[in-house]
């Protein structure tokens, strides 16, 4: 191979970095690899700082698991929040997109992930405990399961009300105006907002 041929070693590296990323293409991986060799050292700098801040002061709310800076989070923290009543869902970003509905007034509760034999991931995976340690307190009367209507979504769900079902909770599944198979974090407000309010027991 003649001689600079070949990609440098620390451009090949930051694409194969982006590459690990979810929903990155090798395409892209290098169109942004090679967007962080045209920008400044400054701003290289700030989107590695960005990354580390990330890492190292990011953490789990010890109540309801969201990701939070300061533990409790801000939702648990939130005196106005109606305190008899968690929405249970699979990611940080689900919280995100029932916040925006401006339907919902209740706590959270991040699973970070969902049931799935397939690949392996059983109740001890997720938060699960967590949820039910919660529920011992006594002061949750309605658990909204707003995981997404995938299989995987629907098998949680169900697991989740076995287990606390026989605790006397009321559990609640979002009501069908959502998509079959449609994620939360891309549905529009309204649907979300009407979803929760039609919310059936289970």
């Amino acid at each position: 191979m003649a001689e600079g041929s070949s990609t440098p070693e620390p451009i090949q590296r930051l694409v194969e970095s982006f590459h690990r990323l979810p929903g990155i293409g090798p395409k892209s991986a290098q169109r942004l690899a090679y967007h962080i060799l045209r920008t400044t050292e400054q701003e290289a700098s700030a989107l590695a700082q960005a990354i580390l801040d990330v890492k190292q002061r990011i953490r789990l709310c010890s109540q309801c698991m969201n990701i939070t800076e300061s533990d409790p989070c801000g939702y648990c923290r939130d005196e106005r929040r109606d305190r008899s009543v968690v929405c249970v869902v699979e990611q940080p970003l689900d919280v995100l997109a029932i916040e925006r509905s401006g339907g919902y007034r209740g706590l959270y509760h991040v699973l970070h992930g969902v049931l799935s034999p397939m690949d392996g991931i059983g109740p001890e995976h997720i938060h699960i405990r967590e949820l039910v340690v919660r529920l011992q307190a006594g002061e949750i009367q309605e658990v909204i399961m707003a995981t997404n209507p995938s299989l995987e979504g629907e098998a949680t769900a169900m697991y989740v009300q076995r287990l606390i079902g026989p605790a006397g909770v009321k559990v609640t599944r979002l009501a069908r105006g959502l998509p079959s198979g449609a994620d939360l974090e891309y549905t529009d407000d309204v649907t979300l907002a009407r979803a929760l309010e039609g919310r059936q027991e289970v």
